[in-house]
């Protein structure tokens, strides 16, 4: 029998080899590719000497600011006087017989128990820190700065011992600092002080229970309004927490994303007609149109807010205009691309019914983007309430600028959390709606 070799591969080694080295290669050099940029980004972005320049205990102090307070024990040396209050707040401030128990004033000296065994001594103009595990502090302040007379041994990092001022913070929630004007001790606790009402409110204080009594009770606080509209008005009117303004602010957010969106929706879907290719035969429109989406969404929003804070002045409608003028590019080439790969059978069966062209676009058009359109929409709606918190920043408005204006202290890091967190809590219920409504608007559930 004769064995056909004709049609029999032939192996080719040097082929083979070839095709291993060449992967081999891929398989070895990408890596190093990427390695080697990362390498250099490190050092072209300035890493080491951004990690040289942090300041981890700024941070940490920054973080027990945002979610504790701190009530001050202050002793004013020019005036000779003892003030006890909350974050320093004159309006916060408390009575000579309503004092903290942890704080015992006589007449113009104090002693403070910080807990733990740290207990400070104020007499005169001398401060004596009893430190666990270190020793006695004693710091005199004189006219022309302090004198620090400190424990034998080395100095720990937490002291910093300077002629004009003394400080020290041995723990995150103690702290001491004197001057040549004032002794000053900062106590912190956990929580955010006078969250519901203010300090000199009559409800201060008061439990859930109190409030609900006071609410039903027929006996009013104040005879021009009801009891239940008095607690009302104290919690929105708070003038540290400013919820009422908070409020507005977030819903003037929410208004700015929803218009904004709303209108890059109306607009945008018949632009995406003139730049669908199965509805405009023209090229030149076509061009035109696809040009004007890219001129849209190729300047971002940011740009185009400051553009509209320059000709319109601040205020929501800035914001409202940029997220409409950058969207309508966006939705437009979205809808324009749903457009044109419709089923034009569809379009066929309803014009073989005698409809109108506009019937046409009504029953045989939209039903079919009507998914895309709903999803986009909800999608960007949700997108933008966390744009327009960025654009507000800039001077449109809103909660952005508020948030803006509390960092800006760097004192008020709790109001600044409270904020980020109402701001996270609006951004989930809007992806929470627009889940549901795409799901009652496309799947009908």
């Amino acid at each position: 029998m004769a064995i056909d070799t004709l049609n029999e591969p032939v192996f080719d080694r040097n082929s083979v080899f070839k095709n291993v080295r060449r992967r081999a290669r891929i398989t070895v050099g990408v890596p190093i590719a990427i390695l080697t940029y990362l390498i250099y980004t490190w050092f072209a972005f300035g890493v080491p000497d951004l990690l040289a320049k942090a300041q981890p205990e700024r941070a940490a102090i920054l973080a027990t600011d945002s979610v504790a307070y701190k009530v001050h024990v202050t002793k004013l040396l020019r005036r000779d006087i003892m003030e006890v209050a909350i974050e320093g707040e004159r309006r916060a401030t408390y009575e000579p017989d309503q004092l903290p128990d942890w704080v015992e004033v006589n007449g113009t000296d104090a002693f403070v128990d910080l807990g733990e065994g740290y207990t400070i001594t104020i007499t005169g103009k001398v401060m004596e820190f009893d430190v666990p595990d270190y020793g006695l502090i004693k710091v005199t302040a004189t006219n022309s700065g302090v004198n620090t007379e400190l424990p034998p041994g080395p100095v720990p990092e937490w002291i910093k011992d300077d002629p004009r001022k003394f400080n020290a913070r041995p723990t995150l929630d103690r702290r001491v600092q004197v001057t040549k004007t004032k002794i000053e001790v900062h106590n912190y606790f956990g929580g955010w002080e006078n969250f519901w009402f203010p300090f000199g409110s009559q409800l201060h204080g008061m439990s859930f229970s109190q409030l609900w009594a006071i609410a039903l009770s027929n006996e009013r606080i104040d005879p021009s309004q009801s009891n239940m509209s008095f607690i009302l008005h104290e919690f929105l009117d708070n003038p540290d927490w400013q919820h009422g303004e908070v409020f507005v602010a977030l819903l003037e957010t929410i208004m700015m994303a929803v218009l904004g969106t709303i209108t890059a929706a109306i607009f945008g879907l018949p632009l995406a007609f003139l730049a669908a290719r199965n509805f405009t035969p023209s090229k030149i429109l076509r061009f035109g149109t696809r040009r004007l989406f890219d001129f849209l969404r190729g300047i971002d929003m940011l740009i185009w807010s400051l553009i509209f804070i320059r000709a319109f002045g601040l205020g929501p409608l800035t914001g409202a205009l940029a997220i409409a003028f950058t969207d309508t590019g966006s939705l437009g080439k979205l809808f324009s691309e749903a457009l044109e790969n419709i089923d034009n059978k569809q379009v066929e069966g309803v014009r073989a019914t005698g409809a109108s062209q506009i019937q046409r676009y009504r029953f045989g058009v939209i039903p079919q983007i009507l998914p895309v359109f709903v999803s986009q929409v909800l999608y960007y709606l949700e997108s933008n309430t966390r744009s327009a918190t960025v654009i507000g920043a800039l001077g449109a408005g809103g909660i952005g600028l508020m948030l803006v204006e509390t960092m800006k202290t760097s004192r008020d890091w709790e109001n600044t959390s409270y904020i980020i967190i109402l701001t996270i809590t609006v951004v989930i219920a809007m992806d929470q709606t627009s889940g549901w409504l795409r799901r009652k608007l496309i799947e009908g559930k």
